[in-house]
């Protein structure tokens, strides 16, 4: 597996694998399919953003991808951002998601942000999982906050502190 900086190429792939989710589950609270253009728009404002985006290959095929996006527009949220990890459905539980987050976190990190907050979908055990195997905590749950497919929607809110030469700024 080779994980690597996103490519306006990849577009494709990752519309296949985000689709999906889009299309058959609650995972993504959007609710229309997501087209190649629009989502070579979103690759390319997150890394124009200073963020990263990353996919993981394997015999070169993009099977998953990870990214951050900021966490809220005002100045004073600069240091935190939200991430985001989908994989394609059929590698769940192979250790793809936690390679994509390592590299992703590593990169925060380096970049000095301080919290990474990770949004999930209620019920979705694979995804608390892995955000609590990544050292995230749940902080938050808010209750039928969203819908899709006829029914309400929880989301958890897990967080991360990452150690950077921020940490102890006021």
């Amino acid at each position: 597996m080779k994980i690597r900086d996103a490519i306006a190429e990849d577009a494709l792939a990752i519309v296949d694998i985000y689709n999906h989710y889009v299309l058959t589950t609650t995972i993504s609270f959007e609710e229309q399919a997501v087209t190649v253009t629009e989502m070579q728009q979103r690759i390319a404002d997150v890394q124009r953003g200073g963020l990263p985006w990353l996919v993981a290959e394997e015999d070169g095929v993009v099977v998953g991808y990870a990214y951050a996006t900021k966490w809220r527009v005002r100045h004073a949220y600069r240091f935190s951002v939200e991430s985001s990890v989908y994989l394609a459905p059929d590698l769940a539980g192979k250790g793809l998601g936690t390679a994509l987050y390592q590299q992703l976190l590593e990169r925060l990190s380096a970049s000095s942000y301080h919290l990474v907050i990770g949004g999930v979908a209620l019920p979705n055990a694979a995804s608390v999982a892995l955000h609590e195997k990544m050292g995230f905590e749940k902080v938050a749950q808010f209750r039928e906050v969203g819908f899709k497919f006829g029914r309400w929607i929880d989301v958890g809110y897990w967080e991360k502190s990452l150690a950077t030469a921020l940490s102890g700024m006021p």
